[in-house]
């Protein structure tokens, strides 16, 4: 008599509480998904994501082993001298895009970049650049643990105490500016009913405590929570009554029933061109509870998403732009130059331009694609043709060739079929038709100098 039949075995744990995607998942996915996820492709990166799958590619960069490496020269500064982030004028700008340039471990910094818009504080405001760089790292050690362990780490963090006024927020004087953006920007959102101003006035009194001293010398500094300057009596916060504390204040923002669904929404916006559906949505949301409010299901759910992989590209911001370009060019970060370059195209780090952050609709328009223009025209600054180069450069090479050269110069990058034509076709006729034979050279190695440009500030080099 035959055994029994086995029973099935149970189904493996899924990997995302969504769709995965199953398509190709060749050297050009992994490319898109470092844009996305990191900063671009190091050499080699994204043919080594490519052989293990998408699963396998999401999850070494969602849960990297040990401390980042840093891999390249010491950024230096315009006159070759070390920077010092914490004293000189836009070198703390420079030491972030720095990490981000030779980071191994790219999402880290992404997410620390993603909490630096989401958490958006200026050194406009905090004035001491050591404060913002405090909390820079706070950030970066926060990028895939409990976002409700963030919120309370943030605000208890000096430079958000200082950026928005908690220190000057006491039982006596309460100062509803914290209260206000902890639920407006980062944990419920605006005009969606989630709370009213008299929460917002008593979840400014659960907040009040936060001192600091000032000196001539140091600033403002010895950051503390003081019993005696917070208002114990009862507060009522969504319904709620109690004695609440800052902790409180947090925790119930967290906790609120529509905290998931900004939550996921807002997530989803910096990876995905297009909101996700109403089912993802809902089981974004249940992964997010169930997790204890933890980043990483979610963002792993999101970079596995077909919507990813398949979907609209979006546009690369600027600090994400010029990391790349330095990583294709193995480049470091070698002039202050890259600061005010940056800012040109619309993004200086510790500076986002108010408490909301930057708008990423204005990454690309008329008033900063001069800048993107001139961040590629610095990455080649010492890499364009000159000198015997130029007088030694292939008479022969045709606008086909020239085009394919151009594109190699940039490691591939992908382009799209219109791209490649409108290139060819100026490759085909900003030469003179007749050119004497020094000029058979020359013109066409500041032909190929050109391409290199166009092909790095064009269209397809924006987007990911």
């Amino acid at each position: 008599m035959p055994p029994p039949p086995r029973p099935p075995a149970p189904p493996a744990t899924p990997v995302s509480p969504l769709a995965v995607y199953n398509g190709t998942f060749g050297v050009r996915q992994a490319e898109r998904l470092l844009w996305r996820a990191g900063f671009g492709p190091s050499p080699g990166h994204a043919e080594a994501l490519a052989r293990g799958g998408v699963v396998n590619a999401v999850r070494s960069l969602t849960r990297p082993s040990g401390a980042a490496t840093l891999t390249g020269p010491e950024p230096k500064d315009s006159d070759g001298n070390a920077l010092a982030p914490g004293d000189a004028w836009g070198h703390d700008h420079l030491w972030w895009l720095d990490r981000m340039v030779r980071t191994n471990q790219p999402l880290v910094e992404r997410m620390a970049l993603v909490w630096h818009d989401w958490f958006a504080t200026s050194d406009g405001g905090v004035g001491d650049q050591d404060l913002m760089l405090g909390q820079n790292a706070l950030l970066r050690r926060s990028a895939f643990g409990s976002f409700e362990q963030l919120v309370l780490d943030l605000t208890a963090d000096p430079a958000m105490i200082r950026w928005l006024n908690q220190d000057e927020n006491s039982k006596r004087n309460p100062n509803e500016n914290y209260a206000r953006e902890l639920m407006e920007l980062f944990t419920l959102g605006a005009d969606r009913g989630a709370y009213t101003e008299d929460d917002v006035r008593e979840l400014a009194r659960a907040l009040t405590g936060w001192e600091s001293d000032w000196s001539a010398e140091l600033g403002h500094h010895n950051f503390r929570y003081v019993p005696t300057r917070h208002d114990d009596a009862s507060k009522t916060v969504f319904g709620a009554s109690g004695n609440f504390g800052w902790e409180d204040a947090c925790r119930m923002c967290v906790r609120h029933s529509q905290h998931p669904s900004y939550f996921v929404d807002r997530l989803w916006r910096y990876f995905i061109a297009t909101p996700p559906s109403a089912g993802d949505r809902a089981k974004l949301e249940q992964a997010y509870r169930s997790s204890g409010y933890q980043v990483r299901p979610v963002l792993e759910a999101i970079l596995m998403h077909p919507q990813l992989h398949a979907g609209p590209k979006m546009v690369k911001p600027p600090v994400v732009l010029i990391a790349g370009m330095l990583r294709a060019l193995r480049r470091g970060v070698d002039s202050d130059s890259w600061r005010w370059l940056a800012e040109g195209a619309g993004q200086k780090l510790f500076w986002p331009p108010d408490v909301a952050g930057w708008d990423e609709n204005r990454w690309l328009d008329t008033s900063t694609i001069r800048g993107r223009w001139s961040i590629v025209s610095e990455g080649l600054r010492d890499r364009y043709l000159q000198g015997d180069a130029l007088s030694s450069y292939d008479a022969a090479e045709t606008p086909e060739q020239a085009v394919a050269a151009a594109r190699a110069f940039w490691g591939d990058p992908p382009l799209t079929s219109e791209a490649v034509g409108s290139l060819t076709s100026f490759a085909q006729s900003c030469l003179p038709v007749s050119m004497a034979t020094w000029e058979q050279h020359q013109y066409r190695g500041l032909r190929q100098n050109a391409l290199r440009q166009l092909v790095g500030c064009g269209p397809d080099s924006q987007v990911c």
